[in-house]
């Protein structure tokens, strides 16, 4: 079946509303993903087919299909890293708090575990404040190749690195004008951040979720995008942060399996705070992106530096989740002393 037969069929079948329609096949979603990515379906037809998914709601073999064909189209590099953390913030990025979670790369290089967070400008629905607005602001080459992104994490080099769509998923970033067209959320933005395009010896995905049905989805998703672990987490708009003043929630995985379900406690981590999140300054609006960077960048160095405060407890915090995952630390209250030893040396804002 040519594409266009088979985008026709899918459509008939996914857009008969709330009751009629019917799931498609893994290697069906697949194939209709792939022909968009390569131009070969118009734009009315593909906005259909993304928005047909979810109004219908995707099943995992869907979502596994889609998965399966952004992996087909991006360049991922293996480098001889022993732990790699992939940081999946959302990719529409933030519009009510600071991402404190853009500092979490050099901080965790430091620890010995090189980190790749990825992103790129801005994408429906939020188009918030993203990694790559930040990762500007600080001087970084937001415009690396994969293969020079993969050197940056070798043994005695910096340790960490963004990385943007652009250059490890061409085709999906050329879809961009669809999405923001569409509107609304759509499978994409459920996949995009769990491509994984650095792979080390293990890789370790960290996530945000929002919504309780999506934790064994993400696990089920990064699995099949080869991650070894995964651990997500109950985060300030969908990130990895969580409250850093009411109880939260961690699911680790292994594979797909759940390991451990664990209540966040920012109190017996130390961490005292009246607000869940650092927000916007009344001053600074959202369509402000450069002026908002500027601000978090100031905050984040302070917080580097050793500057007790919600950003340094938001470190603190997503840091300690992260080591305890990866059993580097059997008590959370333990992983976080280190992380504020380490913070407070000075080194952190060095590796910045």
């Amino acid at each position: 079946m040519n594409s266009q037969a088979l985008i026709h069929s899918i459509i008939q079948r996914i857009a008969t509303g709330p009751e009629l329609s019917k799931n498609i096949e893994l290697e069906e979603a697949s194939a209709a993903m792939s022909a968009i990515l390569n131009g070969e379906i118009d734009e009315v037809q593909s906005a259909i087919f993304l928005i047909a998914l979810r109004m219908k709601r995707e099943t995992i073999e869907e979502n596994f299909g889609i998965l399966d064909a952004l992996i087909k189209a991006t360049d991922v590099q293996q480098t001889d890293v022993e732990d790699l953390i992939d940081l999946g913030d959302p990719y529409s990025g933030y519009n009510r708090s600071i991402p404190i979670s853009a500092f979490l790369p050099p901080l965790l290089a430091e620890l010995g575990l090189p980190t790749v967070i990825h992103g790129l400008d801005g994408v429906t629905p939020k188009f918030g404040l993203t990694h790559k607005h930040i990762n500007r602001v600080l001087g970084n080459n937001t415009e690396l190749s994969v293969i020079e992104a993969k050197e940056q994490l070798g043994r005695d080099k910096k340790g960490w690195v963004y990385l943007d769509q652009s250059r490890y998923c061409a085709p999906l970033h050329d879809l961009l004008p669809l999405r923001n067209k569409v509107v609304k959320r759509t499978v994409i933005n459920t996949v995009e951040s769990l491509i994984g395009p650095i792979k080390g010896q293990r890789t370790h995905s960290i996530l945000g979720f929002v919504h309780k049905p999506y934790p064994p989805i993400y696990a089920a998703l990064t699995a099949r995008a080869g991650f070894d672990t995964s651990l997500v987490i109950r985060g300030v708009e969908g990130g990895v942060v969580p409250s850093l003043r009411q109880k939260g929630l961690m699911i680790s995985y292994v594979g797909d399996k759940e390991k451990a379900r664990v209540e966040i406690d920012p109190k017996a981590m130390g961490i005292q705070q009246e607000l869940r999140a650092i927000v916007f300054p009344q001053y600074l609006s959202v369509d402000n992106k450069t002026a908002l960077a500027e601000h978090t960048v100031t905050l984040g160095k302070a917080a580097l530096s050793g500057e007790r405060g919600m950003f340094y407890d938001g470190l603190v915090c997503t840091t300690s989740l992260i080591l305890w995952h990866l059993e580097k630390f059997k008590y959370l209250s333990d992983a976080a002393e280190h992380v504020r030893e380490v913070l407070d040396s000075g080194l952190v804002l060095n590796r910045l």
